[in-house]
């Protein structure tokens, strides 16, 4: 799957099949469900894939101290950009 066809699918009712775990949390995210993201992440705590989703999360509900709790467990610098750009940044480390 592209860039260009995940962001496509997300005027569907349900993720795309066989779409990594990561993207479907992002998908959520993209599709305000932000609960369902959140739920995705939490899954593999300990996991820098799903830490470093996990910090992003916390930046989009808000929470700067706990996003930075999670982008030290995934090993990760805390994100610069806007939010959009790090969703961006997600998608296609993801892909």
């Amino acid at each position: 799957m592209t860039y260009n066809q995940f962001k496509s699918s997300l005027s569907q009712s349900e993720p795309p099949q066989g779409i990594s775990v990561i993207l479907q949390a992002l998908w959520y995210d993209a599709n305000k469900n932000w609960e369902a993201a959140h739920d995705i992440a939490q899954s593999q705590e300990g996991t820098k894939a799903y830490d470093r989703l996990h910090a992003y999360l916390h930046r989009v509900e808000g929470d700067t101290w706990n996003a930075g709790y999670w982008y030290r467990r995934a090993g990760a610098d805390v994100f610069k950009g806007s939010l959009k750009e790090e969703w961006e940044f997600l998608v296609e480390s993801s892909i």
